[in-house]
């Protein structure tokens, strides 16, 4: 009889690629909410296929490269399309009317950067129980809760300047914490105890209020505040 749970891994990462194809399509239709519903549920499908493979002792060097590819889609191209979108409906002031066309496709900076990020994860093994640089989920994330939170500074031309200053710089940053070399902590538990799960306790309990309270818009405030709590706890 043929053994088929060894498949199950790599059908839970194709529906991972599939929800980022989805994500794709919905960005450029001007859904945002749906686009990052996709990217959600692709971040959940990617949580469950590696954990699927460790518990059936299926894992294999195709399934981890599968995992990437489907992860350079869902959370490369996906968050980076939702803001090619955001920037093609923006009314640019005068003085910027003349690189309207091009500013949008700099979004597409942060695929490139996203896939050298997990080429770079693929290779790096300090990286059991924690992060070296932005994960491309918590990436594409925010961007897609930005995308979301932020749309009627979009289509408000009196914040035109600003916002796609803010874009263009945002960008640069994401870019540059996919491959950078900060330590970030994961929500991965050996005990379920207080002691020595401190920072990750806080840091779910001070998001709870933020989903509460903004909704899908949170989740921008929250993959911000895991940032900020990453630097300001990398030496401990």
């Amino acid at each position: 009889m043929m053994n088929y749970t060894k498949h199950i891994p790599n059908t839970i990462t194709c529906c991972n690629l599939v929800s980022g194809c989805l994500a794709i399509v919905a960005a450029l239709f001007h859904s945002a909410e749906l686009a990052l519903s996709l990217i959600i549920i692709g971040a959940i499908f990617d949580f469950f296929d590696g954990m699927s493979a460790r518990l059936l002792h299926v894992s294999s060097p195709i399934g981890k490269e599968l995992d990437s590819l489907a992860d350079v889609v869902t959370f490369g191209v996906a968050p980076a399309t939702i803001v090619y979108k955001q920037l093609t409906i923006i009314e640019y002031p005068e003085y910027l009317e003349p690189v309207r066309d091009i500013i949008p496709f700099i979004a597409f900076v942060m695929a490139a950067f996203s896939a050298l990020r997990l080429a770079k994860f693929n290779l790096d093994e300090r990286q059991a129980m924690g992060f070296i640089g932005l994960p491309t989920p918590a990436n594409a994330l925010f961007w897609g809760a930005v995308a979301v939170g932020g749309r009627g500074y979009f289509i408000d031309s009196y914040y035109a300047s600003q916002v796609v200053c803010a874009v263009l710089i945002g960008i640069a940053i994401s870019c540059w914490l996919l491959v950078s070399e900060i330590p970030m902590f994961a929500l991965k538990f050996k005990q379920w105890g207080w002691k020595g799960n401190e920072l990750k306790y806080i840091f779910i309990i001070t998001c709870i209020p933020l989903l509460l309270i903004f909704e899908f818009a949170g989740i921008a405030a929250i993959i911000a505040w895991y940032v900020i709590l990453s630097i300001a706890t990398r030496n401990r």
